[in-house]
């Protein structure tokens, strides 16, 4: 059975916001989009009028039998976390928070996932539906069995990490899973080039493995599913145990290595699997291992041509999480290639024809 929110009448601000984008666009207004602006490091800035998210906020329906949650998009993530856990679920992808008024449309904007990502999924994997304002001001619902999706595109997943620039998020459907049985978190003392190869190994056998973490000498493992699963794997590979707070402190950068001896651009890596560490000038304390070595945080003082230069022979890419280390002289994003940059203009101009969601947050031509 369907378990509907009460929600009360500010809480459902849809036609407001569909009212204030309509005059953007028959004005030809930029807008920049805002929750709780705790990812506003992410990316460009935006100069707009705000549209504000923050008080668009609820859970509209939810059936944990079925395993499907709709959400309006200004709900903090810890109050549809906290809803989710009475039922003993969860959202999968382990949304970062950035912050505790962080809102769950602005980690479906942004795309991001925590450290169960590579066992679980991404924030796109869990999307089944949204309802989105278009350019005129328009609500429309796709994905699910309401809508077909316009003109062949997947709306609902193409909206997740388009930070805004492709329409206004107002609810968003996910699938949600059970938290598991038993969960366990330990570290092992191994140097790096033997914690990436341990890895290696461990991934190819059918571990219960969650997270997976390196950083200062330290391999860092979380283990979750059956307890019986998880107490014979613990004994196997022995280690020490850590608390389970490290995944949130990783998460939400909230880890010291975030927080201290900040005189530094961050940069997070992303790089397939099994990539062994890059032939940077970069000291060990300097870089976090994330997502079993494919996600990788670092601290350094080198030029984002250099940095992006390694990152792209090992078939990967390179964000910078504090733009303004850059000087304004790099965008935090790496460069599209022309054929994909084509292809990106022409669905911002399709959805977006006056520029008016987001302009520039991307990148700063579109």
């Amino acid at each position: 059975m369907t378990e509907t929110a009460t929600l009360n009448a500010d809480q459902d601000i849809a036609d407001a916001l569909c009212a204030q984008v309509g005059r953007a666009y028959a004005e030809r207004t930029p807008l920049r989009i805002v929750g709780a602006n705790t990812r506003g490091f992410y990316g460009l800035p935006v100069d707009g009028e705000p549209l504000e998210m923050a008080g668009h906020t609820g859970i509209v329906s939810y059936d944990p039998i079925e395993l499907v949650v709709t959400v309006r998009a200004g709900t903090r993530i810890s109050d549809l976390e906290d809803r989710l856990a009475e039922n003993h679920q969860m959202l999968a992808f382990e949304p970062p928070r950035f912050g505790p008024a962080s809102t769950i449309g602005g980690a479906v904007a942004t795309g991001l996932s925590g450290p169960r990502r590579p066992w679980a999924g991404a924030v796109r994997d869990f999307v089944l539906g949204t309802r989105v304002i278009n350019q005129e001001g328009k609500l429309l619902r796709f994905g699910g069995e309401v809508m077909k999706n316009v003109a062949g595109y997947d709306m609902s997943r193409l909206m997740v990490g388009a930070q805004g620039t492709l329409g206004v998020l107002t609810d968003i459907s996910f699938k949600v899973l059970p938290q598991p049985a038993a969960s366990h978190s330990l570290k092992l003392s191994l140097p790096l080039d033997d914690a990436l190869n341990k890895l290696a190994e461990l991934g190819r056998k059918p571990l219960p493995i969650t997270a997976a973490a390196w950083h200062a000498g330290e391999l860092f493992l979380r283990l979750e599913g059956g307890k019986s699963s998880v107490n014979a794997t613990r004994e196997r590979l022995g280690g020490e145990e850590i608390s389970a707070d490290l995944w949130r402190e990783l998460r939400d950068l909230e880890h010291a290595f975030f927080t201290q001896n900040n005189d530094k651009a961050l940069w997070r890596l992303s790089l397939p699997p099994n990539t062994p560490a890059l032939p940077l000038d970069i000291a060990e304390r300097d870089i976090f291992y994330d997502w079993a070595g494919s996600q990788r945080f670092i601290k350094t003082s080198l030029d984002a041509d250099t940095l992006r230069k390694a990152c792209q022979q090992a078939g990967g890419h390179a964000t910078c999480y504090t733009p303004a280390a850059l000087g304004g002289a790099q965008a935090p994003f790496t460069p599209l290639n022309p054929v994909v940059e084509k292809y990106h203009r022409q669905l911002k101009a399709q959805l977006d024809g006056h520029g008016i969601f987001n302009p520039g947050r991307l990148y700063a031509a579109f």
